[in-house]
């Protein structure tokens, strides 16, 4: 029985890497903020993996995830790896701790709120610790972006993350329990995400993307 679920759990973590770096791909497309700041989706997939497994997942699929970016189509090397592990552990892990423990809408909703916060705190502090080498320019002037790019950038990215998350969380793992990857709640008994909270995560989804269009210069 161990093997068995040990099996299937690999198979469906290396499933969600596979789709995190599919979501990689397609952020080619997305216009940069400030020239060289980049939304990538990839964070809303590893959410939800750990949404379903737990913390140590998110860890693991953003690990592998931003290794394959790194030997495959990224261009800023390791210090642009070590910021990619950092912000989607930053806001997939509070998330991924707090949800288990609120299986409900408002459990969804708070964890992936304290995420989004935890992120944009957390990449103020690397961007202004890591940005000066990997731009090459002084501190001074990283510092005098924080609040004017890198903050609203990373509110941003982790809202509509968040929203991505909240509208596909549930059909994902509908679907996975139906192919037998994962496993049928205790007892049957199934969550269910109504239309309201359909409608609110599509709310924040379009006042998130209307931001960032916004700070891309694109509107």
């Amino acid at each position: 029985m161990k093997n068995k679920i040990s099996t299937r759990y690999l198979a469906t973590t290396a499933m969600f890497v596979v789709i995190a770096y599919l979501a990689v791909l397609t952020a080619r497309w997305i216009p940069n903020v400030a020239g060289f700041l980049s939304y990538e989706p990839k964070d809303a997939v590893i959410v939800i993996a750990g949404f379903i497994f737990g913390p140590l997942t998110c860890v693991i699929v953003s690990i592998l995830t931003s290794l394959i970016e790194l030997l495959s189509v990224s261009g800023t090397g390791l210090y642009g790896f070590l910021m990619n592990v950092v912000s989607t552990c930053a806001f997939a892990v509070p998330a991924a701790w707090i949800y288990p423990k609120n299986r409900t809408q408002k459990g969804a909703m708070m964890g992936l709120g304290l995420g989004v916060v935890t992120m944009a705190a957390c990449m103020v502090l690397w961007n202004y610790i890591i940005t000066p080498f990997y731009m090459g320019v002084p501190r001074e002037q990283v510092a005098g972006m924080l609040a004017s790019v890198f903050l609203p950038f990373n509110l941003v990215k982790g809202g509509i993350n968040a929203a991505l998350a909240m509208l596909l969380y549930k059909p994902v793992v509908t679907a996975l329990r139906k192919s037998g990857l994962v496993e049928q709640p205790a007892g049957g008994k199934k969550g269910r995400f109504s239309p309201g909270f359909t409608l609110f995560a599509l709310a924040v989804l379009a006042t998130f993307v209307l931001w960032f269009l916004v700070l891309a210069g694109a509107l």
